[in-house]
């Protein structure tokens, strides 16, 4: 890895000179950055020792199966390692205590020379805290937890995993280069199964993931993966950093899916949650040491009020080790290519962002709201996984907009690679909530969808999981809702609800995916219109599974009309992947018509038309294009595969004409069904 990070702060300016009256700030922020990159350098000797902390802490079998236990616990006065192997003898082992709040165990083989502790035992670390009290807890490193048996209660419980050298899963496929441009298929392997339970990783790889290849998406985003003691948190309340969740099965289990998914030349990224972590003290990490600080600030600042959680101290040393290993372990043992990191607004303001709007206001990014310490642990962390990995992708969810973020540390931004576009879901279920189809403002939706940071990538999508959450619904359950049931087979008669739903469905993915980011998209089953909410087994529901689950069979029933919006996926992106659009220049919106609900725009020389009006239709409609020549329709929402009516041509050559028109070259003139989505390439 390089010493130092370069700088080139011009370059950012130039981007962006409204940034010029910051530039103050941007350097004191580059300078900080940078400072932690040489103590980091002269203390450690260098990033590459620094992010293997797992190799040091939490529990080692060596080869002579001598044991080594460490941890970090401040706070602690006694530490003790218990489990099978010492019968539960809660003081029987305790750990010596070394410089800067750090413990070790050395635990010699039995003198048959087997180890003392089995794979499979379960083990805990005890606490003596100051006031003598004792308290027991998983390792924060540990890298194999499970639910317990039901007599014994809820609290998890740490496993040693150490399988037997013949027993390890070796990875047999070699990581895909980078995408071209990101198709993403956002997905949750405990509800990736039609059954009434959780989903398991051997099922995803070998039922889930062909079928995500066949759609055209090359990257996968895996939810929940991270282990987490309550299923409905959705993967978000973490409480073990560095397990792979048990639920769905073993760690060789997870390490076969991921082989899988390369195996089929998809990305892998890992859904990363470093914003916050669980306050369960029997399972997580918070009050490990027995005091309230450790891994988190005490007092307020510490407390996360709207999620009920613990916020990580940036500024503590050990800390950064933790979470800086946490992203090099999920790389380096189980493969994963990337990585999406979860509050990345609620980790760079003091506010957490909670009841913020955002006005775009250049002050709100670069005033005393801003948690530098927050803002520089993921400059370090992008930075750092950069460094070693030129192929690693980053992705921020962030809705306030902040500048610089998903710019290269170099130039004095926080290094993401890519931005969620959170507005454009927000302003889709605002519409479909709120307006009939008479009053959709095209223009206010064209200014959703292009209104990003230049030369920022930024994913755009028209749901994610966000929106499939119990209490919400879904796009396609907001246009069809309980039509769903009753008119989506094709031996039904025609009904104008579903015929709508299904028009409107194609159009808003499209239209999303050409003209909202740099990289694209879909929750799991919603590119079918998978129908109603996504809830988890909990008391509100009689720990129920009904909603917790995908039901295939919907999409895999030639008779049921889901069929056609998944066809319609699956021509958008192989369209995408031979035209090219996502990874170009944004595109440019020639026309944008508020009676005609008509919209128009040039992506990479693509001809892009909507006609989202409800019963008008166009004939001879003159559009503007600046390439001249001859265009043919390449994908039209109206064919029958996808459940249209076959209004559009796709076989008619359309001339372009030599006069300008709206503010372009040429024009042509074509025939524009109502509710239809179109797009021509020049021949």
């Amino acid at each position: 890895m390089a010493n130092e990070p370069k700088v080139n702060l011009e370059k950012l300016l130039e981007l962006d000179p409204y940034l010029k009256s910051h530039e103050q700030e941007i350097r004191r922020r580059n300078t900080e950055f940078r400072g932690w990159i040489k103590r980091l350098n002269d203390l450690e000797g260098g990033l590459n020792e620094f992010t293997q902390g797992y190799k040091y802490y939490g529990l080692h079998i060596a080869q002579d199966n001598s044991v080594v236990a460490r941890e970090w616990a401040p706070g602690a006065k006694e530490v003790y390692l218990t489990g099978d192997f010492n019968n539960w003898q809660w003081l029987a082992t305790p750990y010596e205590k070394l410089p800067f709040g750090k413990w070790e165990l050395k635990i010699p083989p039995n003198p048959d020379g087997s180890c003392a502790i089995k794979h499979l035992s379960e083990i805990k670390v005890i606490i003596r805290k100051q006031d003598g009290a004792l308290v027991d807890r998983l390792s924060p490193w540990a890298k194999y937890v499970v639910p317990p048996p039901k007599e014994l209660g809820v609290n998890f419980q740490q496993r040693v995993w150490h399988p037997p050298a013949h027993e390890k899963y070796m990875f047999r496929q070699r990581k895909p280069t980078r995408p071209r441009a990101l198709r993403i298929y956002e997905c949750h392997v405990g509800i990736a199964t039609e059954e009434y339970g959780v989903g398991t990783y051997r099922n995803f790889a070998d039922n889930i993931i062909p079928r995500i290849a066949k759609l055209g998406y090359n990257t996968i985003q895996m939810m929940a993966i991270m282990e987490h003691a309550y299923y409905a948190s959705f993967g978000y309340q973490i409480t073990s950093f560095f397990a792979a969740s048990s639920r769905y099965g073993t760690p060789d289990e997870l390490k076969y899916m991921v082989d899988k998914a390369h195996e089929h030349g998809i990305f892998v990224l890992l859904d990363v949650v470093h914003s916050h972590a669980s306050k369960n003290t029997q399972d997580g990490l918070n009050q490990f040491d027995g005091t309230n600080a450790c891994y988190f600030h005490d007092g307020s600042r510490g407390q996360h009020q709207l999620w009920d959680s613990r916020l990580f101290n940036y500024s503590e040393y050990e800390v950064l080790r933790f979470l800086l290993s946490n992203l090099r372990w999920w790389r380096d043992e189980y493969n994963f290519d990337g990585y999406r990191f979860d509050g990345v607004t609620s980790m760079l303001y003091h506010s957490r962002g909670i009841g913020e709007g955002f006005s775009g206001d250049y002050n709100e990014y670069f005033g005393l709201n801003v948690d530098t310490e927050a803002l520089i642990y993921m400059a370090i962390a992008n930075f750092f996984l950069h460094e070693m990995d030129p192929n690693v992708i980053t992705i921020a969810e962030d809705v306030s907009g902040m500048p610089t973020l998903c710019r290269p540390t170099e130039e004095g931004g926080i290094g993401f690679d890519y931005r969620l576009g959170m507005a454009i879901p927000d302003k889709w279920i605002q519409v479909l909530k709120t307006k009939s189809d008479e009053e959709w403002n095209i223009g206010n939706l064209v200014h959703t969808l292009t209104n990003r940071r230049w030369k920022e990538n930024t994913v755009a999508y028209a749901e994610s999981h966000d929106q499939a959450l119990v209490g919400d619904k879904t796009i396609a359950f907001w246009l069809m809702d309980k039509e769903m049931y009753t008119h989506m087979s094709t031996l039904s008669e025609p009904n104008l609800i579903i015929d709508r739903g299904i028009a409107l469905h194609k159009m808003i993915r499209l239209i999303t995916h050409s003209l909202g980011g740099e990289a694209y998209l879909n929750f799991m089953g919603n590119e079918f219109g998978h129908p109603e909410w996504l809830d988890f087994p909990r008391e509100g529901n009689n720990e129920s599974y009904h909603y917790a689950r995908r039901q295939w069979h919907l999409v895999d029933d030639q008779i049921l009309k889901y069929r056609f919006l998944n066809e319609f996926d699956r021509a958008m992106h192989h369209i995408e992947e031979k035209y090219h659009w996502l990874d170009c220049l944004p595109a440019y919106v020639s026309w944008k018509h508020e009676d005609d609900k008509v919209i128009a725009f040039e992506r990479n020389n693509l001809l892009f038309l909507f006609n989202f009006h409800c019963s008008k239709s166009f004939t001879d409609y003159r559009i503007g294009v600046e390439l001249a020549g001859k265009y043919r329709v390449v994908l039209s929402s109206d064919d029958s595969e996808f459940g249209g009516f076959n209004r559009i041509d796709k076989n008619v050559e359309h001339q372009t004409f030599p006069e300008g028109w709206a503010g372009r070259k040429n024009y042509i003139q074509l025939y524009l069904p109502c509710r239809t989505a179109c797009i021509l390439a020049p021949q």
